[in-house]
């Protein structure tokens, strides 16, 4: 199964550096701003020092110049750098740690609400997970090269200018030799940088098979069947695998990086800035006399310094930035992603149930040839418990998934009320709704928060919703009692089933006129089963209830039951109904009936 979503343009490199600037800026002036300033006052002054200081003091003691003069430049030059890596110290201690924090709560912030509104057929396409998982685990990284970077760049042009300005009024060919040499460089440098984000894109796609295999290890989900079953050896060997995969990957593209940095540095330090720069300056020096002693210094100095602000300008900012742009646009096109599932311009309101037609709908998944549903009708009349049966892959949870718009439908029309739920906005639609899914999730918070699914909630309700699904467990702290131990040690920790109450007093909670059960009492005991079908015919009578069951005698009070094959409706009515036409419905509950007597 595969979604297209390969951006229609990408970015140039330069726009993409912008785009992200913008976006820090947005969160932390401060921290962008402070971070460049800072950057210039802790390498700018040393550099000057180390090519003007150094030239004056030179000349000076050549000279014979006044003592004092040289005294009194030096303990400027240790000043001037004092003031330097003050100034750097106190910036950090007051802002860097703090605008750091708020700058990758800020993203990460962004990427979390854009992932929360992300289509569910988007976890359908494994290529696009992938890049949806860089996306978001690379971004804080990201931000933070970007700007070290950034302030990198910033710092070596306003050096660059500083020390050609000293170099060219001594010798310009010194700089026009640091400028060849390492111009010959940047196409290897732009080279190198699509050959990194190359080599980090497959390494991620590995990493992501490896930490499911991880996860397994040590999630409690699994920690039954992994010591109770001989699946720890088959879960090793696929971890073992993918580590390796991951090494190889990394080996395949080490070499040869490797072997373009070394041709690099030797090209342009050794070569060009040792040998052929060294050479010319001290031919100048000895040989022609044209330069002094603080000349040769100052100049060999500054070349240096020069060479490696344009290397940085050039071949290692290409390399980088070339890199993360690509990252960044990975970023950028999750960021800019258009949600399939659209607000309509009505607003549903959350009132009484009304009529659900659902009428001759089609839907298959991306990728999949065959149709999930085919051509299905039926309606929902106010206030009924309607019941979904069939075998696994019927389209029983495809078809409630349409009804709450996770998913629309290809061909055909939901309706409520005669309105197209397509034409509701997504948020009033859904809020018409209670839905239980059948992989519910407790999360670590309170009882209170996990049956309201939010941090105020009315008590008097939560308690009534507990009582009407058969949660009678002691609570030590009451309604505050903390579920889980992720982040309390004296987290409650319940079992299966009484988790799964704790989920289905969330629709008994909300107050609303639908409510979608997925699997309603699939780790319940039958005296539990027994107590929530009783609760829902009788203590429900003001909602809709749409519920999917495998266990049959679940469904016996319903008012309708449809029974789903292979995407179609091929019986429906009453429990009494469906037993006298002696089909496929009877088969399975006679089926299940006999296993319960026996």
């Amino acid at each position: 199964m595969k979604i297209n979503n390969k951006a229609k343009a990408t970015h140039s490199t330069i726009a993409n550096i912008f785009y992200m600037l913008k976006t820090m800026f947005k969160v932390s002036p401060v921290l962008v701003i402070g971070e460049i300033l800072q950057h210039i006052f802790s390498t700018l002054p040393g550099r000057l020092v180390s090519v003007i200081g150094l030239k004056f003091v030179i000349d000076e003691v050549q000279k014979g110049g006044d003592s004092k003069k040289i005294l009194l430049g030096i303990v400027l030059m240790v000043g001037v750098l004092v003031l330097g890596e003050v100034s750097t110290s106190v910036f950090f201690e007051l802002f860097v740690h703090r605008e750091r924090e708020k700058l990758d709560y800020g993203i990460q912030t962004m990427f979390y609400k854009k992932a929360a509104e992300l289509d569910l057929q988007r976890y359908d396409d494994p290529t696009y997970y992938s890049d949806f998982i860089l996306a978001i685990e690379s971004s804080s990284d990201s931000l933070r090269y970007i700007l070290g970077m950034v302030k990198g760049y910033v710092g070596e042009i306003i050096s660059f200018l500083a020390i050609a300005g000293v170099v060219l009024t001594i010798d310009p060919v010194c700089l026009l030799i640091v400028i060849l040499f390492v111009a010959v460089f940047i196409p290897m440098g732009r080279y190198t940088g699509n050959l990194q984000m190359k080599r980090r894109e497959e390494v991620t796609e590995k990493h992501r098979k490896g930490d499911y295999f991880a996860r397994v290890f040590y999630l409690p989900d699994y920690a039954g069947e992994i010591r109770t079953s001989g699946i720890y050896p088959l879960l090793r060997k696929r971890f073992n695998e993918s580590a390796d995969e991951v090494i190889g990957t990394q080996k395949k593209y080490v070499k040869k990086l490797d072997i373009l940095f070394y041709i690099q540095d030797i090209g342009i330090r050794a070569i060009g800035f040792v040998l052929v720069l060294g050479l010319y300056i001290g031919y100048q020096t000895i040989v022609t006399g044209n330069m002094s002693a603080g000349d040769f210094v100052a100049t060999f100095n500054g070349a240096l310094l020069i060479g490696g602000s344009i290397l940085y300008l050039t071949v290692y900012s290409v390399r980088g930035f070339t890199e993360r742009s690509k990252m960044i646009e990975k970023c950028r096109t999750f960021l800019a992603e258009k949600e399939k599932i659209t607000d309509g311009t009505h607003i549903a309101e959350c009132g009484e149930p009304e009529t659900i037609s659902v009428e001759n709908i089609t839907f298959s998944y991306e990728g999949n040839d065959n149709n999930s549903l085919d051509g299905i009708s039926f309606e929902i009349k106010p206030y009924e418990k309607v019941a979904l049966v069939g075998y696994n892959g019927a389209g029983k949870t495809t078809l409630t998934n349409l009804m709450l718009r996770l998913y629309d439908v290809k061909d055909g029309a939901i309706k409520i009320g005669g309105r197209d739920i397509r034409e509701e906005t997504v948020a009033s639609h859904r809020d018409r709704f209670a839905a239980v899914f059948q992989d519910f999730q407790i999360f670590s918070a309170s009882v209170g928060e996990n049956v309201a699914l939010s941090k105020e909630y009315d008590e008097e309700r939560v308690w009534k919703a507990l009582k009407a699904v058969g949660f009678d467990k002691e609570l030590p702290d009451g309604l505050q009692t903390i579920l889980l131990r992720e982040f309390d040690e004296e987290g409650l920790m319940r079992s299966g089933g009484e988790q799964q109450k704790i989920a289905i007093a969330r629709a008994f909670y909300k107050d609303c006129p639908y409510v979608v059960l997925d699997e309603p009492s699939a780790n319940l005991d039958p005296v539990s089963e027994y107590e929530l079908n009783h609760a829902m015919m009788t203590q429900a009578t003001d909602k809709t209830i749409v519920f999917i069951s495998h266990r049959l005698s679940t469904t016996r009070h319903a008012d309708r039951i449809f029974m789903l094959e292979k995407g179609k409706i091929i019986e429906s009515g009453s429990h009494e109904e469906l037993m006298s036409l002696n089909g496929k419905y009877a088969e399975m509950f006679n089926l299940q009936a006999e296993k319960y007597v026996n």
